[in-house]
C-alpha cells in the first residue's frame, strides 16, 4: 500500500508541467527520507493526519531554527551591548527636572559618605586619636623627647632636624655665615657640626635632669616640714558662719546604688562540687579514722592520739622544765626497824606481770603521760591535798602508778562502751537485730547511717547487693517494732527516712521487697476468707507497710507496680474485714486516712472509702430512721455491733475533749475505764466527720457528687438532730454539712442517660430513577465539567512532554556546538604546533648546514 502511494506520487510529479515545477521551490523529496505512518485499520469519519512524514526535513528545519536563535544566544552570552539609563527618575513622568537633579545630588552625597566596605579603612573618613587627627599625627609635627619635661614638649630644634633628616645644607651654610664674624676660621665639616649638636643636646639634658632633681628635693623637704607642723595644729571643726545656709543636697538613689555596686564584693571562684562517690569515700575514711582511734583508746594505746603536738621552742629556751619519764621514787616504810624495799620490788614485779598479761601491750608510759596534761604524775591537785588532810593517818594512800592504772582502765571501758564508727553490712536479719537491739533511737539511726556510709555502692563491687538486703532487713525490723507489746512508733518514724534514702538508691529492689510483704498479707487474708468465711483486720505492721509504700512511691500514677496493689489491699480491708470492736474502728479509720493520702493528687474516687465512713456514722447514730441511705457489707443495719460507737453517758460526753487517735489502739491497747472507752468512741466519730469533710472537698468536681454525698448528708442531719453530742462535735458536724451544701451548689448536676432522639425512617418509595444515557467511549460516565478538566489535563501532559523533548534536543544541540568548538580549537592548536615544529626544524637544518660549512673550512 505504501509502495503504491509512492509510485503515484512519482507519477504525479513526473507528469506535471515544467512551469509548475519551476514555480515550486520545493525539490522532489528523497524517498528514503519519507516515513509513512501506517494505521492498523481504517476508521470511518476520522481524518488521517500525519500519514506521511519527512523526519529529515523536519530535523533540518529544527537545526536551522536553533542555529538562528539558540546558537546566537550562546555565542553572545558573555556580551553586553545594551545601554540602560539608570539615573534616578529618568523614566518617571511625575517628577520635574529640578526634583530629579536635587534627588540625584542627594544620592551622590550619600554615596560618598557611605562606607563601601567594613574592612576598607582608606576612605574619606577622618580618624582621630585623643581628639587629634591621625593624618596630622602621622606628619610627626609634635615629636616629644622622652626625657623632657611636660612644659618643654614640642618639635626638635632646627639644627638637629636639618642635620639628621637632610636638607640642612642651606641651614648649615647659613649658620656658618653667622659665625664668620666671630670665628674667621675655615668652615667646619658636616661631622664636626653634628658632634657639636649632640654635645649641646646632652648638656641641655643634664641641665634639665639637675633641675628636676632639685625640684624633687625641695618638694620632699617641704613635705617633711609640713608633717612636723601638722602635729602642732589642733583639728577643730570650723563652725558654720551662716546657719541659715542651705544644707547639701542628699545623693540621688541612682548615685547611691552606683557607689554600692562599686564597693560590692565580687564573686570568687569556688571549688567544684564533689560527686556522690567522692563524698562517700571521704565519709568512709573519716569513720575509719575515728574507729581506729576508738580501738586504740580501748586498748590503752596512745589515748591522746594526734592531739598532743610538740610545743614551739624559742631560741633562748633553757629546756629546764623537763620531767622525768618515769617516777622512780618509792614510799619509804619500816617494818621492825627495817626498810621494806623488797615488798615494793615484788609489788612492782607483780604489777609488771599483770600489765604484760593484759593485751601484752607496754602502754604504762603512755597512760602515765595521758593521765595528766603536763605529765606531772607525782603532783596532786589542791582538792586532793585537802581530802588527804582530812583523812585519818591510818587510811592508806594510793600510789600514783595505781591511780594512773585506774584512769586508764576507765578510759578503756569508756572506749569499749562507745558506739563503733564502722560497721559491716549485716548478712541476716538476726545480725541487724543484734546491732540495733538495746540501743536508743539516736544510736539506732546512727548505726544504720554508718552501715550505709561504710558500704556505699561506689566503694566496692558487692556493696550494692548488701544495701539491697539491708532494705528488706529494715522492713522486717519495722514490722517487729510495730508488733511488739509497746510499739516504738518514734523509731519507726525515723527509720522511714533511711528507707526512703535506700529506696532512692535501689528502687527496683525496694519495690520488690514492698510487693513481697503486701503479697504475703493478701495471701494470708485470702486463706482466712476461704477457711472461716471472714477475716479480721490485720496487725499494725501491715498498716505501717501500707503507709510506707505510699511515702516511698508515687501515688498519682494511673498504674504503678507498688501503689496499685496497695490500693487494692486497702480496698479489700475495708470491704472484707467486719467491724467487731473499737480496735477495728481505729484500724479502719487509719486505712481511710491512708486512702485520702493516696488519692490527694489524682482525686480518684474510692467507693469503699465513702461506704466505710457511712457505716461509721451509722453505728454512732442513736435514732436510726433508715431514710436516704443503705448499708452494705461489712456493716449491718441491726445486731450487737450496730451501736458500737454510741455513747449514752452524759458525764463522759461533757468531759470529752477533741484529741487525735493514737495508733496504740490499733496494736491491741485496751481501755482502762469506761470513761476512756467513751472518749475514744467520740474521738473516732470526730475523726470520721473530719474525713467526710475532706472527701467533700476532694470529690466536689465529680458529676455524681450529689448522688455520692446524699447518704452522708442524711446521716449528718440525724447527728445534728441529736443533742447529746458534745458542742465541739456538733460544730464540726454543722461545718461539714454547710461545706457539703456549698459544694453542692457549685457543682453541676449530672443528667440522666436517655436514648438519642432520631428522625423516623420513612417508608420506601417506588419512584423510578432517571439515569442520563451518555455516549460510550473512553470518556464516558462524566459530566461536561469533568470532561473539560480531563481535556485540559491531557493537553497539559502533551505540552509538558513536548517541552521536555524540546529542552532535551536543545541540550543535545548545544553539546554538539561545544564539541565542534573544542575540536576546532584542538585542530588549530595542532596546526600551530606543527607549524612551530616545522620552523624549528628548518632553523635546526640551517644551523647544522652552517656548522658543516665551518668544519669544512
Amino acid at each position: 500500500m505504501g509502495k503504491a502511494r509512492l509510485a503515484a506520487f512519482r507519477r504525479k510529479g513526473s507528469g506535471a508541467p515544467a512551469g509548475a515545477q519551476s514555480g515550486r521551490a520545493r525539490p522532489n523529496p528523497n524517498p528514503f527520507e519519507v516515513k509513512v505512518n501506517r494505521q492498523k485499520f481504517p476508521v470511518l469519519g476520522r481524518k488521517a493526519r500525519h500519514a506521511v512524514g519527512q523526519p529529515g526535513v523536519s530535523r533540518a528545519r529544527a537545526v536551522q531554527k536553533r542555529t538562528q536563535t539558540l546558537l546566537k544566544e550562546y555565542k553572545e552570552r558573555d556580551k553586553s551591548n545594551v545601554f540602560t539609563d539608570k539615573r534616578f527618575g529618568e523614566y518617571s513622568s511625575s517628577m520635574s527636572p529640578e526634583e530629579k537633579m536635587m534627588k540625584r545630588f542627594a544620592l551622590e552625597q550619600q554615596r560618598q559618605h557611605e562606607k563601601k566596605s567594613i574592612y576598607n579603612l582608606n576612605e574619606d573618613e577622618e580618624l582621630t586619636h585623643y581628639g587629634q587627627s591621625l593624618a596630622d599625627i602621622e606628619k610627626h609635627n609634635d615629636i616629644v623627647d622622652s626625657d623632657s619635661d611636660a612644659e618643654e614638649r614640642g618639635t626638635l630644634s632646627a639644627e638637629l632636624t636639618a642635620a639628621h633628616f637632610g636638607g640642612g645644607g642651606g641651614l648649615l651654610h647659613k649658620k656658618t655665615l653667622q659665625q664668620q664674624g666671630e670665628d674667621e676660621e675655615k668652615p667646619r665639616s658636616r661631622k664636626e657640626l653634628i658632634e657639636e649638636l649632640i654635645a649641646k643636646s646632652k648638656q641641655e639634658k643634664r641641665e634639665r635632669q639637675a633641675q628636676r632633681e632639685g625640684a624633687l628635693e625641695l618638694t620632699e623637704k617641704l613635705d617633711q616640714d609640713w608633717k612636723e607642723i601638722q602635729t602642732l595644729l589642733a583639728h577643730k571643726t570650723p563652725k558654720p558662719e551662716n546657719r541659715d545656709q542651705k544644707e547639701k543636697p542628699k545623693p540621688d538613689a541612682y548615685d547611691m546604688m552606683v557607689r554600692e555596686l562599686g564597693f560590692e564584693m565580687k564573686a570568687q571562684p569556688s571549688n567544684r562540687m564533689k560527686t556522690e562517690e567522692e563524698l562517700a569515700k571521704e565519709e568512709q575514711e573519716r569513720l575509719q579514722k575515728l574507729e581506729a582511734a576508738r580501738l586504740r583508746r580501748m586498748r590503752g594505746e596512745d589515748m591522746r592520739g594526734d592531739s598532743r603536738k610538740p610545743k614551739h621552742l624559742s631560741a633562748d629556751d633553757l629546756n629546764d622544765d623537763f620531767v622525768l619519764d618515769k617516777d622512780d621514787r618509792r614510799l619509804l616504810s619500816y617494818t621492825d626497824g627495817k626498810m621494806s624495799v623488797e615488798e615494793e620490788q615484788s609489788r612492782e614485779a607483780s604489777d609488771g606481770e599483770s600489765e604484760e598479761d593484759h593485751h601484752e601491750d607496754p602502754s604504762d608510759e603512755n597512760l602515765e603521760e595521758s593521765s595528766d596534761p603536763d605529765g606531772h604524775s607525782d603532783l596532786d591537785s589542791d582538792t586532793e591535798t585537802e581530802e588527804d588532810c582530812g583523812r585519818p593517818d591510818t587510811e592508806p594512800q594510793l600510789a600514783p602508778q595505781k591511780r594512773l592504772a585506774n584512769n586508764g582502765h576507765k578510759a578503756r571501758e569508756a572506749a569499749r562502751n562507745e558506739l563503733p564508727y564502722t560497721f559491716a553490712a549485716p548478712e541476716s536479719y538476726e545480725e541487724l537485730k543484734s546491732l540495733l537491739s538495746g540501743k536508743t533511737m539516736e544510736e539506732q539511726l546512727l548505726v544504720v547511717e554508718r552501715i550505709k556510709t561504710c558500704n556505699h555502692p561506689s566503694l566496692a563491687a558487692g556493696n550494692k547487693a548488701k544495701l539491697e538486703k539491708l532494705f528488706g532487713f529494715l522492713l522486717e525490723y519495722v514490722g517487729d517494732l510495730a508488733t511488739s507489746d509497746t510499739p516504738d512508733l518514734g523509731v519507726i518514724d525515723k527509720l522511714v527516712v533511711q528507707l526512703y534514702n535506700l529506696c532512692q538508691m535501689f528502687p527496683d529492689s525496694a519495690s520488690n521487697s514492698i510487693k513481697f510483704v503486701l503479697r504475703d498479707a493478701m495471701h494470708e487474708m485470702e486463706g482466712s476468707v476461704e477457711a472461716r468465711g471472714r477475716v479480721a483486720f490485720p496487725g499494725l505492721d501491715v498498716l505501717i507497710y501500707l503507709k510506707i509504700a505510699g511515702m516511698l512511691f508515687p501515688t498519682s500514677d494511673f498504674w504503678h507496680p507498688v501503689t496499685t496493689p496497695a490500693l487494692v489491699c486497702m480496698s479489700q480491708l475495708l470491704t472484707k474485714c467486719p467491724v467487731l470492736s473499737l480496735h477495728d474502728v481505729v484500724k479502719g479509720l487509719f486505712v481511710c486516712c491512708m486512702f485520702l493520702d493516696y488519692v490527694s493528687l489524682s482525686r480518684r474516687f474510692i467507693p469503699e472509702l465513702v461506704n466505710f465512713l457511712l457505716g461509721i456514722l451509722y453505728i454512732a447514730t442513736p435514732n436510726k430512721h433508715g431514710q436516704g441511705y443503705t448499708l452494705v457489707h461489712p456493716f449491718r443495719a441491726s445486731g450487737k455491733n450496730s451501736e458500737l460507737l454510741l455513747v449514752s453517758d452524759e458525764e463522759d460526753t461533757a468531759t470529752w475533749q477533741r484529741t487525735g487517735l493514737s495508733l496504740r489502739w490499733a496494736s491491741g491497747l485496751k481501755a482502762q475505764t469506761k470513761t476512756e472507752a467513751n472518749h475514744t468512741r467520740l474521738s473516732c466519730l470526730a475523726v470520721c466527720v473530719a474525713l467526710v469533710k475532706h472527701c467533700v472537698l476532694l470529690y466536689s468536681s465529680l458529676p455524681a457528687f450529689h448522688d455520692i454525698m446524699r447518704p452522708l448528708r442524711a446521716l449528718l442531719t440525724e447527728h445534728l438532730a441529736n443533742r447529746t453530742h458534745p458542742p465541739e462535735l456538733q460544730e464540726l458536724c454543722q461545718s461539714t454539712l454547710s461545706t457539703l451544701t456549698d459544694m453542692g451548689k457549685q457543682s453541676q448536676r449530672c443528667r440522666p442517660l436517655v436514648c438519642e432522639k432520631s428522625k423516623p425512617v420513612p417508608l420506601r418509595l417506588f419512584t423510578p430513577r432517571l439515569v442520563k444515557v451518555l455516549e460510550f467511549g473512553r470518556k464516558q460516565g462524566s459530566s461536561k465539567e469533568e470532561q473539560e478538566r480531563k481535556r485540559l489535563i491531557h493537553k497539559h501532559k502533551r505540552e509538558f512532554k513536548g517541552a521536555v523533548r524540546e529542552i532535551r534536543r536543545d541540550n543535545q544541540f548545544l553539546a554538539r556546538m561545544q564539541l565542534s568548538e573544542t575540536l576546532e580549537r584542538d585542530a588549530e592548536r595542532k596546526r600551530k604546533v606543527k607549524q612551530l615544529f616545522n620552523s624549528l626544524a628548518t632553523q635546526e637544518g640551517e644551523w647544522k648546514a652552517l656548522k658543516r660549512k665551518k668544519f669544512k673550512k
